[in-house]
């Protein structure tokens, strides 16, 4: 059975969504790495964190629903 890394490297080869929410993901990442370095986050940057993490989120789950639908569709090949 194919592991959710493995998975992910098949979609990165084969999937330029994939690669796209992965990459936009890993920069939202970045991004709020840079912005916790602040001592005191004004009230705009505050909203923009929440932002940022609810976006990198969806970006998250996203990839999880392609994988999840990656291993359903290969179990399926895998019945017929």
């Amino acid at each position: 059975m194919l592991t959710d890394e493995r998975i992910a490297e098949l979609l990165r080869a084969s999937s330029m969504e994939f690669r796209q929410l992965e990459t936009s993901h890993h920069q939202l990442d970045a991004e709020l790495i840079e912005l916790h370095k602040h001592h005191v986050l004004t009230p705009q940057e505050e909203i923009q964190v929440k932002h940022m993490q609810k976006e990198k989120l969806f970006k998250k789950d996203k990839m999880a629903q392609m994988i999840h639908a990656y291993r359903e569709q290969q179990n399926q090949s895998a019945v017929r």
